[in-house]
């Protein structure tokens, strides 16, 4: 694996590989790494001839400095797990090689409605963040195949919308499923932050979405909705918000008819940690 700091030296490697018509699979991630990440690797490995996997702390997703300042760093192991997944190439880029001009009066993107619910409402400026690095990284790498998780739901929406603005056509988005622990917990780079009580307890997330997915029937969901959040509570989170919404859109939805796709999405917090979750609930 080669691991490069400066993207004008990425960029001429990567023009090299596309001379000898090789397609190149892109995996984002902030470090931390863990078996969900390692998937999205093996994944791009089935697809693509030459994988790129960058590990950057974005600044500008954290609208919590302290959380910025908290999230965990294991890039001794991460180097590691990704050679040993066979990764060909790791991207590591300073804050200055991603923000050369400072982090002051960024682009910003007309995200529509999704900045304005769920994720978008609870984190004022994180999808701006998201699509500010994002933006960076695609423009760096032009991958062939963009590998992301669908723990992040909507993230994941928000940046299928940032391909189409950037008119990057030759970029074809993979969403990949959640890889969850045994006890059903999705894995997160998060989730090394939980004291071992706590961590017990964090699977009450994926204990209430299940609810969800298992007791949807035709009608209103406000008393499904309740009785999940009921799961979380009882375990001690402080809930942002449990939602059902329109699995293509995100859109809300208060009542079933049946056949609508729905996705069931959490996020709340076990002592000072927050986790997210999602599961479609209905296809």
């Amino acid at each position: 694996m080669i691991i490069f700091k400066q993207a004008t030296d990425l960029h001429r490697y990567l023009a090299r590989q596309r001379s000898m018509q090789q397609q190149t699979g892109f995996v984002p991630t902030m470090g931390a790494l863990h078996e969900g990440h390692i998937t999205l690797i093996r994944e791009a490995r089935r697809h693509t001839d030459f994988v790129v996997c960058s590990i950057f702390v974005n600044p500008t997703q954290f609208n919590d400095p302290n959380d910025y300042k908290k999230y965990p760093n294991t890039l001794d192991k991460d180097i590691y797990l990704l050679e040993q997944a066979g990764t060909h190439a790791l991207f590591l880029p300073s804050v200055n090689e991603m923000y050369p001009d400072g982090l002051q009066q960024l682009e910003h993107y007309n995200l529509g409605y999704l900045e304005t619910l769920l994720e978008g409402a609870f984190r004022p400026g994180h999808f701006q963040g998201v699509c500010q690095v994002m933006a960076r990284l695609l423009n760096m790498v032009q991958p062939d195949q963009l590998f992301m998780g669908q723990k992040d739901y909507q993230q994941c929406m928000v940046v299928k919308w940032l391909l189409r603005h950037l008119h990057m056509n030759g970029t074809q988005f993979i969403p990949v499923p959640t890889v969850r622990e045994t006890d059903g917990l999705a894995m997160s780079s998060r989730n090394l932050r939980l004291p071992l009580a706590d961590r017990q307890k964090a699977t009450a997330i994926y204990l209430a979405l299940d609810h969800l997915r298992s007791h949807l029937s035709p009608g209103p969901l406000a008393p499904l909705v309740e009785e999940a959040s009921g799961i979380l509570e009882k375990e001690g989170f402080r809930i942002d918000y449990v939602a059902v919404g329109d699995a293509d859109n995100l859109s809300p939805v208060d009542s079933w008819d049946g056949k609508q796709a729905l996705v069931a999405l959490v996020a709340a917090f076990l002592g000072e940690v927050r986790l997210i979750d999602n599961m479609v609930i209905a296809r």
